[in-house]
């Protein structure tokens, strides 16, 4: 009877860490929505503006221990994840999701606000959190840059052929994007600047706009539209982290832009090795 009665006792147990496990893995995956969701927006991090960046993909590779204090780049080699770049944040006292995030905008606001990152693990144990920010090793097998822009718009018209939901804008299927050498040559030239100079931002370093940058190349046009990337070593990877990005995604969906450059530059010795730049136009 002992044995039997000992039964229920052990499911209750069994269901109770259960739904515990699913708690916290909700809590994680809430914290790094919130992180995307801040990263979306334009901030102003340490006194200074940052504009909106793509959202990190979660890595459960990255969701190492919080409470662990070993070797960071040992973890990461154990994990199998081949990391070029990486930081860690530890939290210890924030009781949910919210409250670690609004600790995370009070003093890590340049670590997940960083364009180098693309990737994003969350662990919790109680009230100790750790987060960790990587980049990979490039590892996609890419062509030349204007092949990998056809492909990009490629991915993109794709994309446009369906509708879709940009954060609270809702974008109807619509009409292909045509190739224009002239944005490429734009595309090209912005993603060169940003690989070689080390920085991430639709404004150069001489101060040009994507419509001075268009205009300089050759094209008259009555709207531009800019989106760039930073990291990812594939056109899949770029098309996914935009369509999750409401702004991006609400740029590529937009019906009114009707032709299309793109480009990709590689520097290895810049912070996020690999840049991508697509220009959209309407003449």
């Amino acid at each position: 009877m002992r044995l039997i009665s000992s039964i229920p006792r052990f499911a209750a147990l069994s269901l109770a860490l259960l739904f515990a496990g699913q708690a916290l893995a909700a809590d994680e995956k809430q914290l790094i929505d919130s992180i995307n969701l801040y990263r979306s927006q334009v901030q102003r991090c340490a006194g200074q503006p940052a504009g909106e960046l793509p959202p990190l993909a979660g890595d459960p590779r990255l969701a190492l221990s919080a409470t662990s204090v070993g070797n960071l780049q040992q973890a990461m080699q154990s994990a199998g994840y081949p990391m070029v770049n990486v930081q860690a944040i530890s939290l210890s006292g924030p009781r949910d999701a919210p409250a670690a995030m609004k600790a995370i905008q009070e003093s890590f606001c340049q670590v997940v606000l960083d364009p180098q990152f693309v990737d994003v693990g969350v662990s919790r144990d109680g009230r100790e959190w750790r987060i960790v920010l990587a980049r990979p090793l490039l590892s996609g097998r890419l062509g030349d840059t204007q092949a990998e822009g056809q492909k990009l718009m490629a991915a993109l018209n794709t994309a446009r052929s369906q509708p879709h939901q940009c954060g609270t804008q809702s974008f109807a299927a619509t009409t292909p994007l045509a190739w224009n050498a002239m944005l490429a040559t734009a595309a090209e030239g912005h993603s060169r600047a940003m690989a070689n100079n080390n920085f991430f931002d639709h404004k150069d370093r001489e101060g040009r706009t994507p419509g001075d940058r268009a205009e300089l190349a050759g094209y008259v046009g009555q709207q531009i539209g800019e989106n760039i990337a930073a990291g990812q070593d594939t056109v899949g990877k770029v098309v996914s982290g935009w369509l999750d990005s409401p702004g991006h995604c609400a740029n590529l969906m937009n019906p009114q832009f009707r032709e299309l450059g793109a480009a990709y530059a590689v520097d290895p010795k810049s912070d996020a090795g690999i840049y991508w730049t697509a220009m959209f136009g309407t003449q």
